[in-house]
């Protein structure tokens, strides 16, 4: 796993993995034949566009609010078979996709503040870990509300 040798590096990285999740998300759109899950990886792209915004005034402004807030872990991708990219990609399928790579996500960054030394570090870590968790039950919620409901 990458090592970091300050916060700079930590966010170039974070800033790097939000585009990159932005490049997925608007890849998966455009492969998408439903509007509906067009629209749904369009929504994503802007979600992740703004948390590389946010990143980036981050690291240009040195403004860093951190938050110990414990997020909700409904489970549902413990329960969950994988599902790849496909342009005939169902809604049910969109939202596994995304719980799936936040909780991926999450999983990276926990790792990583678990290895930093740098109290510093360990905390910025640990802050983009529960922003991943924060997106991961916004899908978990949603899949909740509607699969979960209509099935």
């Amino acid at each position: 796993m990458k090592e970091f040798k300050n916060i700079t590096e930590i966010l170039d990285f974070a800033i790097g993995e939000e585009q990159a999740a932005v490049d997925f998300y608007l890849l998966l759109s455009a492969q998408s034949k439903s509007s509906e899950t067009k629209t749904i990886f369009n929504e994503f792209a802007e979600e992740e566009m703004r948390h590389k915004a946010n990143l980036t005034k981050i690291k240009e402004n040195g403004m860093l609010r951190l938050s110990d807030e414990k997020v909700r872990d409904l489970k549902i991708t413990e329960y969950l078979i994988d599902v790849k990219p496909s342009p005939g990609m169902t809604y049910q399928d969109a939202l596994i996709l995304a719980m799936k790579k936040e909780k991926a996500a999450f999983r990276m960054y926990t790792v990583l503040a678990a290895q930093a030394e740098d109290p510093a570090v360990k905390e910025l870590l640990q802050s983009l870990a529960l922003e991943e968790s924060r997106h991961k039950l916004r899908f978990e919620i949603e899949y909740d509300d509607v699969i979960f409901k209509e099935n």
